[in-house]
Order: structure tokens, then sequence, then C-alpha cells
């Protein structure tokens, strides 16, 4: 471990950084609303003394620090700082204060994370080359997301690389899990909106079937992952609304349609979508009907660059290589959507998985889950790993 940093600045770091994650788990904010949340980020770094506070947007904060040896590398480093509407029932003596409204997620732990991140590095200013900014980003759960806002704000101008994080409640506590390329899925969403010609139940052969039409298309859509996108490629098309008629003996004149895309390249993407629209299409003019599809583009899929993300890997296992309860692992990509794509399809970017499992008479809940909770010893390996990768990238790590 680089001999810049005691055991003891970590170990201390990390007692307050289970205190900022406690307050901020009681007092979460919906995604754009984060203003208490911003301010009370803003006082903790204004707090260390040497980092520039600013706020790129009404509700985010960007923090940064000028290393005392001169110019070099300059860093960003990310976390999300949005809750979710969502009743918590953990009955944890920090538990939310706000009714229905809950860190489920565990992204009042990424911005402890990042807070710890700060204060390390602030005290270690006058020994370091460079800049280090550090981005509280708001808005991560709801499209278009904060990122892409923070981007047109500048918050990258000038800046070399960046990293992101997430804690995973589903990860054996101990995994740093670090994988080149695509690591995120871009996630899209669609209706589709098929108009028939409406008749009675008694007399099908004068009605065009907008329901029975949409169950046709239902079914062609499942063929656009098992046999338009190759086995070896990630694509995922899930029909998830369903909508069409309200009587018992009155066939629909129309049917409503809605779902979920997520792939991990921009071309699958636009292949899934093509499918989607020629499949709806010529369905419903198949069957003298006429379907439309909307389409909106979420997050695009996050792809870690492939020589940052591989010496970050080769240090990660150099630094941790001492430390049992410590793997450093490739890991598979998810099919989740994350808006740090905004930042990392800017400037070189690699973002990694921190294991955090708890689990709870033997259940561990998932992400979104009211019972969501993550181990808080996951803070302690997440800021060695945010600091030290830091450091590496920088040029400020010495062995």
């Amino acid at each position: 471990m680089s001999h810049l940093i005691s055991t003891k600045a970590f170990e201390s770091t990390y007692e307050q950084m289970i205190n900022w994650r406690r307050y901020m788990h009681q007092y979460p904010e919906l995604s754009f609303k984060e203003y208490k949340t911003a301010e009370y980020i803003s006082d903790q770094l204004n707090e260390l003394g040497n980092v520039e506070v600013s706020h790129p947007t009404k509700t985010s904060v960007m923090g940064r620090l000028k290393g005392g040896k001169g110019s070099g590398k300059t860093i960003a480093i990310r976390a999300d700082i949005d809750a979710l509407p969502i009743k918590e029932e953990t009955n944890l003596p920090f538990a939310s204060k706000v009714d229905g409204v809950m860190h489920a997620c565990g992204h009042d732990g990424h911005a402890a994370i990042l807070l710890g991140t700060a204060k390390v590095l602030s005290e270690l200013q006058e020994e370091l080359r460079g800049e280090f900014v550090f981005l509280f980003q708001h808005a991560e759960e709801v499209p278009p997301g904060g990122a892409k806002e923070m981007v047109e704000a500048g918050v990258l101008d000038g800046v070399d690389y960046i990293l992101g994080l997430h804690l995973w409640s589903t990860v054996p506590l101990g995994e740093i899990q670090i994988t080149e390329g695509p690591i995120s899925a871009a996630s899209d969403i669609f209706d589709i909106t098929i108009e028939g010609k409406s008749g009675h139940a008694s007399q099908p052969e004068a009605a065009v079937d907008a329901l029975a039409i949409g169950s046709q298309i239902i079914t062609n859509l499942q063929h656009i992952a098992s046999r338009v996108i190759g086995p070896l490629d990630s694509g995922v098309v899930s029909v998830t609304r369903f909508h069409s008629g309200d009587a018992y003996n009155v066939i629909p004149d129309k049917a409503y349609l809605g779902g979920s895309v997520r792939a991990l390249t921009n071309d699958i993407r636009e292949r899934m979508k093509q499918n989607i629209e020629q499949i709806c299409t010529n369905v419903a003019t198949a069957h003298h009907a006429k379907a439309t599809l909307s389409y909106e583009y979420g997050y695009d899929p996050v792809i870690n660059d492939k020589e940052l993300t591989e010496s970050i890997f080769e240090n990660a296992q150099h630094q941790f290589k001492d430390d049992e309860r410590i793997k450093v692992i490739q890991s598979l990509p998810m099919l989740g959507g994350e808006d740090f794509s905004a930042f990392s399809n800017v400037v070189p970017g690699c973002y990694v998985g921190i294991g955090a499992m708890k689990s709870k008479n033997g259940i561990v809940f998932p992400h979104h889950h009211p019972q969501f909770d993550i181990s808080e010893e996951a803070l302690l390996i997440a800021l060695k790993y945010y600091v030290l990768t830091a450091l590496h990238v920088t040029g400020n790590a010495r062995n």
C-alpha cells in the first residue's frame, strides 16, 4: 500500500464515513430534489479547508483539490446522492425519517465514500501533483439523469480520467469487481399503440381485434433476443405493460403495450429498436390494423476504457494482495442502467462494483427493496480503493 497514507488515516476516516452515511440515510431526497443533501455535503467539504466547493447544478456538488506539488493529471471521482420513492422497512436505528423516501440503492454510502476520499486526499495535498475533482451527482435514478446536466455544466473540463463505483448488496463483502469493456447496459423504454376496429364478441369477423394483434406482437418480440441477437451478445426486450378493453362482450379497437430494452452496445441497441418497429408495424399490417411505436432512449451503456481499466485492475491486485479479506476479480457486465455513461462517454472512465452483502436472518435483500441494507465495512474497502486508485492514475503512488 502506498507509503503516503497510514492505516490510521483510513481507520479514522472510516468512523466519520459511518456517521456521514447514517445522517444522509435518515434524510433521503428524491432525484432533482437533493437540496439539503447537497448543502450537507458542501458543509463537510468546506470543513476540510483546502477543497474548492461549487454547485454545477442546483442539487449537485463539485469539490476540487489542487495538489501542492504543481500540475499533473486531473482525475474526477463520482458519487450519486439521490434516493428512491420507497417506504423503508429496515427498523434500523438510523432509518429514514422521510415518509415514503429511502436510500434503497446505497447512494448514501457512495456519498460517504467520496467524502472520505476527499478528506484523505486533502490531508495529503502538499505531497500531491495534479488535481482531484469530487463529483456528487444528483438524479441518477431518473432519466435523463443528473450526469448529463453536470457534463453540460462543464464539470469534466480539463479532466483526464473519471472513476465511479457501486456498492452491491448481492455481492459478497470483500469483492472488488473490475471489468474492462461494457459493464452496464443501455436502458430504453418503448410504448406501442395498436389501432384496430371494435366489434361485438359474437361477431369477430366484423372487427379487427387489437388485443389479439397485441398478443402476436408480444410473441414475436421474444424472437429478437433468441433469433436476431447473436448468442454471444447481450440484449433483452421485456414487455411489462399490456392494456386493452373494458367489457366482456366487446372486441377492443385499441391495445397498448410497453416495456424495456437493454443492450450492452449501441449497435445491438439500434438493431433491437429497428426489429421492434418492424415487428409491430408488419404484424399489425398483416391483420389490417395500425401500430405506432414510441421509443425513448435512456442511459447509454457504460463502457470501461480498456487501457485505464487494465492498469487499475493490476494496481488493485497489487495493493490488496496481502489482505485476505479482499478479492479483486473480473466480473460479468450487468444489464441494469447507469448514467455514469454520460461521464465516461466524454473522458476515459472505470466503473467498478464493491461487494457490500449483509444478510438478515439468512436473507439478502436486493437493491430497491424496502429492507435493503449494506455492510458498512464495505465503506472502508471502497475508500481504500478510491484513494489508492486515484493516486495511481495521477502518478502519485509510490509503493
